[in-house]
């Protein structure tokens, strides 16, 4: 009988399976803690070729500005995206995932905070969404301004001549969005929860 075929014994895990899964999301959480415990995300990085979901019940912030920009991924591939730039947010709840094709199959990497944990926080919260589902309510709004004019939110500015919008205190219920990118400065994540596993649940 050849090993492939060896039936484990009860009780007993399959490592090497194990670790094809669990390795490279381990990594992407020690990479994702060092970098948040310097206190922020790279602001301008390759995208991976596989976008994620990301949901709150509940997200407010002093201010938003945004503008539509294109994120590449090493092999050059642009993904048009409105950049969303989010100061001082607070969110009800956090969850995060992504579908991941490996070699056992399709795997969900699954990130969640919040609730009865306590709320999450972020500060200079940035997302490059391709789109973004909620009910909304804005302060003081403006619409077309130039993009490299933007002040609302540190460091969300455009080229000069693109279109951009900014607005005051937010408060958006239901949050929903794909996006390809996330980055922010000093996330407070209060109980955290990772999961990887195959066929597992997405946010939404």
């Amino acid at each position: 009988m050849s090993g492939s075929d060896r039936r484990l014994p009860e009780g007993r895990t399959a490592w090497k399976k194990t670790a094809v899964v669990t390795v490279p999301a381990l990594a992407a959480v020690a990479a994702m803690g060092m970098v948040m415990a310097q206190g922020a995300l790279a602001a301008s990085f390759a995208v991976s070729g596989t976008n994620f979901q990301v949901s709150s019940g509940k997200l407010t912030s002093k201010g938003l500005a945004s503008y539509v920009q294109t994120d590449h991924a090493v092999d050059d591939t642009g993904h048009p995206v409105a950049l969303l730039g989010i100061g001082d947010a607070t969110l009800s709840d956090i969850c995060q995932s992504a579908a991941v094709d490996t070699p056992l199959g399709k795997v969900t990497f699954r990130l969640t905070a919040g609730g009865d944990a306590g709320e999450v926080t972020a500060s200079s919260l940035v997302i490059d969404g391709e789109d973004l589902v909620g009910d909304a309510r804005f302060g003081t709004a403006q619409i077309g301004r130039d993009a490299s004019t933007l002040d609302q939110v540190p460091d969300a500015k455009g080229e000069p001549g693109k279109f951009g919008l900014q607005a005051g205190d937010i408060t958006v219920a239901g949050v929903r969005s794909h996006a390809w990118s996330a980055t922010g400065g000093n996330f407070r994540l209060k109980g955290l929860r990772l999961a990887v596993g195959l066929d597992g649940k997405q946010c939404f």
